[in-house]
C-alpha cells in the first residue's frame, strides 16, 4: 500500500493524522512577546494539519530577535501560549513550540538594559532584523548590532534556559511537543558552522567541539520531557543570516549520527536556501548521505522535509521514501485548510507578502477556506 500525505503517522510519541506540517512562520503579532487571541485563532484555523510548528519563540528575554515575536519565560506568554494549544486540541490538532536563541541576529534596542547580542564569536552578521522605532512606532529592518561572545561559563546557563522553557511549553502551555531551532543562522547554529564560530575552547575548532553546544541542549530537553516529544531543525547550507560552514557535509553527518540513539519524534530539514532556492550556488550537499548518516546510526525519528515543496513534489518526497513528512511555509500562510486543498487538489490562495510581518488579523486570519 502506497504511503501518502493523507497517511497517518507515528513520530516518537505524536501520533498525526497525516504527512502534512505547518513549518514555523515568524509573524510578528506578539506585542510584550505575548500570543493574543488571533493568535489562538490562526493556529486553530490550521489544526487540520498532522503538526502545527509554532513561529520561533524566544526561550527567554535574552533570546529575542525581532519584534514582537512570542516567549515562553513568563506568566503572561504561557497563558497566552495555553489559549493557543486549547484552541488547537479543540478541533482534534496536535501543535509544538519552536524553541528559540537567535544569538548574534539582534539588536540592542530589543533587548534587556540595551545589552549587546549574544554569539559564539564576536562577529557581526551582514544581516537584518525587525525592529518598532519606540519614538515614532513604526517598524522596519535595521542592521544588526555587534555581538559579545559567549564566555564558556555561560553555556550552562544557554542550556537551562532551553531546557526551562521546554518544561514549561509542556506543562504550562500545553503544547504536544518542542522544537528545536539550530537553522538559519541563529544560535545553535552559529556554534556550529566554523563562518560564525571561532572559538578555539571546547566548543570552537573541530566538528565534536562545535556540535557540542547543540548536543548539550537536545539531550538535556530530551531527559527533561522524554526525547519522543522532541524534534530538531537544521539547515544545512541556507545563506539566511550571513550562516555558512566550509564543509557542511562531514558537520552535519556527525550530528546526524549523534542525534541517532536520542529516539527524537522528528529530524525537521531546509533543503537549500531558507524560502529560497532548492540548490544553494557554491554549496553542494547530499541530503540522502544525510538522512542515512542518521538511519545507519540507528535513529528511528521521523524526517521532515521543508522548502519550496509544491503537492506534487510532497506527494512523491513520501511515496518514494524521501521523507517520512513535509512541511510547508507560505503556502500555509494563504491557506488554513492546506490539507483539504492537498487532498482534494483544489486551486490554492495566493500570499500577500505585504502582511507577512507585523499587522493585525488582515492577512493572518482572513484568508478564505474552500466553501
Amino acid at each position: 500500500m502506497t504511503t501518502t500525505l493523507f497517511s497517518p503517522l507515528q513520530a516518537g510519541d505524536l501520533h498525526l493524522h497525516n504527512r502534512v506540517a505547518m513549518a514555523p512562520l515568524t509573524r510578528n503579532r506578539s506585542p510584550n512577546a505575548v500570543p493574543r487571541d488571533i493568535t489562538a485563532t490562526y493556529y486553530a484555523q490550521r489544526a487540520s494539519a498532522g503538526l502545527l510548528i509554532t513561529e520561533g519563540t524566544a526561550i527567554d528575554p535574552f533570546a529575542q530577535g525581532y519584534a514582537d515575536v512570542p516567549g515562553l519565560y513568563g506568566t503572561e506568554q504561557l497563558d497566552g501560549w495555553k489559549k493557543v494549544t486549547d484552541a488547537v486540541h479543540a478541533r482534534g490538532g496536535k501543535i509544538v513550540t519552536q524553541l528559540w536563541h537567535v544569538g548574534r541576529i539582534s539588536h540592542v534596542d530589543l533587548l534587556p538594559e540595551g545589552l549587546p547580542p549574544v554569539a559564539p564569536s564576536a562577529v557581526q552578521a551582514n544581516t537584518r532584523t525587525y525592529v518598532i522605532d519606540q519614538a515614532t512606532g513604526k517598524a522596519g529592518f535595521v542592521p544588526v548590532s555587534a555581538p559579545r561572545a559567549l564566555q564558556a561559563k555561560e553555556l550552562p546557563v544557554i542550556v537551562h534556559s532551553f531546557v526551562q522553557a521546554a518544561r514549561s511549553a509542556v506543562e504550562t502551555a500545553g503544547f504536544d511537543g518542542v522544537e528545536i531551532h539550530a537553522a538559519n543562522g541563529y544560535l545553535l547554529d552559529q556554534f556550529m558552522k566554523d563562518g560564525a564560530n571561532q572559538r578555539t575552547d571546547d566548543y570552537g575548532g573541530s566538528i565534536e567541539n562545535r556540535a557540542r553546544l547543540l548536543l548539550e541542549v537536545t539531550r538535556a530537553i530530551a531527559d527533561a520531557i522524554g526525547a519522543g516529544k522532541v524534534g530538531i531543525r537544521l539547515s544545512p547550507v541556507t545563506p539566511a543570516n550571513d550562516i555558512v560552514d566550509s564543509h557542511p557535509q562531514p558537520l552535519f553527518d556527525y550530528v546526524a549520527r549523534q542525534l541517532a540513539p536520542l529516539g527524537l519524534a522528528y529530524i525537521h530539514v531546509i533543503e537549500g536556501a531558507t524560502g529560497g532556492p532548492r540548490e544553494v550556488e557554491g554549496r553542494p550537499f547530499n541530503y540522502a548521505q544525510f538522512k542515512d548518516s542518521y538511519r545507519m546510526a540507528g535513529g528511528k525519528g521521523a524526517w521532515m522535509v521543508n522548502n519550496g515543496y509544491d503537492a506534487d513534489m510532497a506527494a512523491h518526497a513520501v511515496a518514494s521514501g524521501h521523507a517520512d513528512m513535509v512541511a510547508f511555509g507560505k503556502l500555509y500562510i494563504a491557506n488554513p485548510d492546506l490539507v483539504e486543498r492537498l487532498r482534494e487538489k483544489a486551486p490554492l490562495n495566493p500570499w500577500d507578502q505585504h502582511t507577512f510581518y507585523g499587522g493585525g488579523e488582515h492577512g493572518y486570519t482572513d484568508y478564505p477556506k474552500l466553501a
